[in-house]
């Protein structure tokens, strides 16, 4: 089994996390380089990261490779609420990932531009909704969506692209899971 991705990247973090202990590959690519975007090109038509090959079957997205992996190794499956939560988290992930991107591309993000109002939007207005359910211990247990959060968290703070000041359930999380050795291995400061 092997997974693909980079060690930057938030939602291969976030498997890699969970697979703690499993027996895998990890294939850390850099998908911005030439070199690495032929790599990835012999993988996935999609061009994104993380996929994973298991023997013949290709599994694309972390989503799917959750799923897949989830049912392939037993575990316990996640109640709608739990799916919601990584739903909520997903969406502050992508909202910084469009932000990350056309920072790099040259555009300015901070412009009023339908775009990226949306994105201020989303993040304005789940960032409280998440800092709420982990007040409430939504996010108490190490599981999937507690590895979302944590990756989604530790990334955007790694991009410097946001102070969490405002939000201290959520910055205590993050804090409290840096000292996991798996958290540690995984760190996307590694490649940096």
């Amino acid at each position: 089994m092997k997974l693909v991705g980079s060690t930057p990247s938030p939602y291969v973090r976030r498997l890699r996390l969970w697979l703690e202990g499993e027996d895998y590959e990890f294939m850390d690519l850099n998908i911005y380089s030439p070199q690495g975007r032929e790599v990835l090109k012999t993988y996935t038509p999609a061009m994104k990261i993380p996929m994973l090959v298991d023997g013949e079957q290709k599994v694309f997205d972390s989503r799917m490779i959750y799923r897949y992996l989830n049912d392939k190794l037993r575990r316990k499956a996640l109640s709608l609420e739990q799916e919601n939560n990584i739903t909520l988290t997903d969406s502050v992930l992508d909202a910084f990932i469009i932000i990350l991107l056309s920072n790099r591309s040259g555009i300015d993000a901070s412009q009023d531009a339908m775009i990226y109002n949306l994105q201020r939007e989303r993040v304005a207005l789940t960032l409280p909704v998440l800092e709420e359910k982990v007040k409430a211990g939504e996010f108490d247990e190490w599981q999937y969506p507690a590895i979302c959060l944590f990756s989604t968290l530790d990334w955007i703070t790694f991009r410097d692209l946001f102070d969490f000041g405002d939000y201290p359930a959520l910055s205590a999380f993050r804090e409290q899971h840096l000292s996991r050795t798996i958290a540690k291995k995984t760190d996307p400061r590694q490649s940096a």
